[in-house]
């Protein structure tokens, strides 16, 4: 650190943090950016989308090994799971891009502050963060012209169940387990239960998912959620939807989970030797001052933001998980990315509704923009147009046929207004309807655009065809 006084200070390392930084920076403002894991990158990159992502990729490998490699001619006597190996490749990932971050501050002269940030003075133009280092470190007082709050958010506990992160673990004790677990209980149907349940599922585990709402993912389109469970219960996923965990109870060997129907009715016990904690997470905010200096907060614990995400107190902004909204990296990267240019005076913008969500099981689940439940209850007239992977041509020669694209686009106007894919890359095939939509595209100019052949991407031009009746392939 070279000076004790900044244009901007950035609590939070995360990736709306650390990306906030660093445009900051880019544009000529003093930055610096305070974090207290000792590694950059958040949750995302150490213990959440990175290092899943990994295991994801290692587990698809290992079961295509075992089950699918056969079909290609392909033939081994014996598939052994190296699982030391396979975890060891997830953290060497994980170490390489938190260094690769702190390489970037260096680049663009973001000074990096070890510790545990909290704002204790709210002056204009003078904002005072202390930073305490973990250990014997004396806390150091900075001033700043801006804050940035980008802590961004935890696992949501279950109440009353404690999570020791061996026998009942959250999503960071599910990326470390020693062993593959015989059973596997995970409680909540969301993005992150889907994909760690899939993970020790194909490495062996006999994978219950268990949800208090009725059906999968939500708030993803309910055509796409009813297809998805019925994939995953062919890959062997059980589900207990409706249902309630009454408690957890863990003992030397495994654990009890209590369920009953949400809507009342008989209880019933599951054993299981690992139970996965996943009802989702919530914003954090502990130890950051906000009481003493007079940021707001929601009921729900989110910091409250206006339209150019500062506080009501003016040079306090907050971004990401911290603030609500859809909990996603990508998310919280732009909205850092809008602040440090607000602060220069630039213009920038977010469009929420192009944002795609990615699900990452095999297949991957994607969306963008608006679901058919969604326009149904605004009343918004539109068109839709579906085409399945089994009719593309690359999908076939790949063998991976499972799921479809839908278009969505306005009856009259045939602007496209959202697009979901279940299929083999959904997360990239996505992004072409969400640049589109970033520019007001219709359904007519995706399907007039040559794709090219044979790849999955023209499942998306079949879709958008399909939106006007005129799908070649189907």
């Amino acid at each position: 650190m070279s000076d004790s006084s900044y244009d901007v200070i950035v609590i939070g390392g995360g990736p709306g943090g650390y990306v906030c930084a660093i445009r900051a920076a880019q544009l000529g403002l003093k930055t610096a950016c305070v974090e207290s894991r000792g590694a950059l990158g958040g949750t995302c990159l150490n213990v959440g989308c990175i290092p899943s992502k990994a295991l994801l990729q290692s587990s698809h490998f290992y079961e295509e090994a075992n089950e699918q490699f056969a079909d290609h001619g392909i033939k081994f006597a014996d598939v052994k799971l190296d699982l030391k190996t396979m975890m060891a490749r997830k953290d060497d990932v994980v170490t390489q891009l938190t260094q690769g971050i702190e390489f970037l501050f260096k680049k663009n002269k973001v000074d990096y502050l070890k510790g545990k940030g909290s704002i204790t003075k709210a002056e204009l133009g003078a904002h005072e963060v202390t930073v305490k280092p973990d250990g014997k470190g004396k806390a150091q007082k900075i001033t700043t012209k801006n804050v940035v709050i980008a802590t961004g958010s935890e696992v949501t506990p279950l109440p009353g169940v404690e999570i020791d992160e061996k026998t009942i673990v959250s999503s960071t004790g599910a990326l470390n387990l020693k062993k593959v677990p015989k059973s596997m209980v995970v409680i909540g149907a969301g993005v992150i239960g889907l994909e760690m349940g899939s993970v020790w599922r194909r490495l062996g585990a006999d994978v219950t998912v268990v949800e208090y709402l009725d059906f999968i993912l939500p708030p993803m389109d309910a055509e796409v959620r009813k297809n998805m469970q019925r994939i995953l219960e062919k890959q062997s996923i059980k589900f207990k939807l409706g249902s309630k965990v009454t408690g957890v109870k863990a003992a030397k060997t495994g654990a009890t989970v209590s369920v009953e129907p949400a809507a009342g009715g008989k209880a019933e016990n599951i054993k299981a030797d690992v139970v996965l904690i996943a009802i989702g997470r919530r914003p954090f905010t502990d130890g950051l001052g906000l009481e003493k200096t007079g940021v707001k907060v929601s009921d729900r614990g989110f910091v409250e933001v206006d339209d150019h995400f500062q506080t009501n107190v003016e040079g306090i902004f907050a971004i990401g998980d911290v603030i609500g909204g859809m909990m996603l990296a990508h998310k919280a990267e732009d909205e850092g990315v809008v602040v440090a240019e607000s602060l220069t005076g630039l213009t920038p913008h977010i469009n929420y509704d192009s944002i795609a969500s990615v699900v990452y099981t095999w297949p991957e689940v994607a969306g963008v923009g608006k679901t058919e439940e969604q326009l149904k209850d605004a009343g918004i007239k539109y068109k839709s147009g579906k085409f399945p992977f089994t009719a593309n041509s690359r999908a076939r020669a790949n063998g991976d046929t499972d799921g479809f694209v839908k278009i969505l686009a306005d009856a009259e106007s045939d602007e496209l207004l959202g697009c979901h894919i279940i299929g083999p890359a959904a997360g990239d095939l996505i992004m072409e309807v969400s640049v589109g939509m970033e520019f007001t595209t219709s359904a007519e100019d995706i399907g007039r655009t040559c794709h090219a052949h044979p790849q999955l991407g023209e499942a998306v031009k079949e879709a958008a065809l399909a939106v006007h009746k005129r799908p070649i392939h189907m």
